[in-house]
């Protein structure tokens, strides 16, 4: 799956020389994010308009329609996780509100699927870490705070300064004892 500053996504498979799918073409807000989900069969992209776009990874049309499309910041959507299996999505960006961090519901309308917004990091979150098995996001900010919260009592446990520049990159270990920053310095 590949996404450009020019908006497009193409999807790609190893042993043939051409695209299988342009999801996105050209023209769109630039792509900041992408992930398949854990099944393989859901694919997303977040942009810098605010949007989050699924779609179903096996169209048999060459530009299919995401089945699901909805701003989930009012400024930029800079990243986001698939939890549980990819009904729930957490994302994280920047909106005028500071509600930066949220939580939403994929089964119900968009206008009833935000579940929850945690108010953190003054002008943005930048990266986003989803932790199964603690059920805990992890969440940097253009400031290099780090916001820790837990998603079944929908509460902030931890907030420090990690960095003095933005959180770019976050890594969790296959056994969710530590976890690892990088920032812009």
């Amino acid at each position: 799956l590949t996404g450009a500053q020019d908006g497009s996504v193409r999807m790609f498979e190893w042993t043939r020389p051409q695209q299988l799918v342009c999801f996105r073409q050209a023209g769109n807000a630039r792509v900041t994010r992408m992930y398949f989900n854990s099944q393989g069969n859901k694919c997303g992209v977040a942009d810098g308009e605010g949007f989050l776009s699924i779609w179903q990874v096996n169209q048999t049309t060459s530009n299919p329609k995401p089945y699901l499309s909805w701003q989930c910041h009012s400024k930029t959507t800079s990243d986001f996780a698939f939890i549980t299996s990819s009904s729930l999505v957490a994302t994280s960006g920047q909106s005028n509100d500071n509600r930066n961090v949220c939580l939403w519901d994929t089964l119900v309308s968009s206008g009833n699927s935000l579940i929850h917004a945690f108010t953190c990091h003054d002008h943005g979150a930048t990266v986003l870490q989803y932790a199964p098995k603690h059920q805990l996001l992890i969440s940097g900010g253009r400031k290099g705070y780090i916001c820790i919260f837990d998603i079944r009592q929908r509460q902030t446990l931890h907030t420090f300064q990690a960095h003095e520049s933005a959180v770019k990159a976050l890594a969790l270990d296959t056994s969710e004892d530590y976890f690892v920053t990088g920032s812009a310095e």
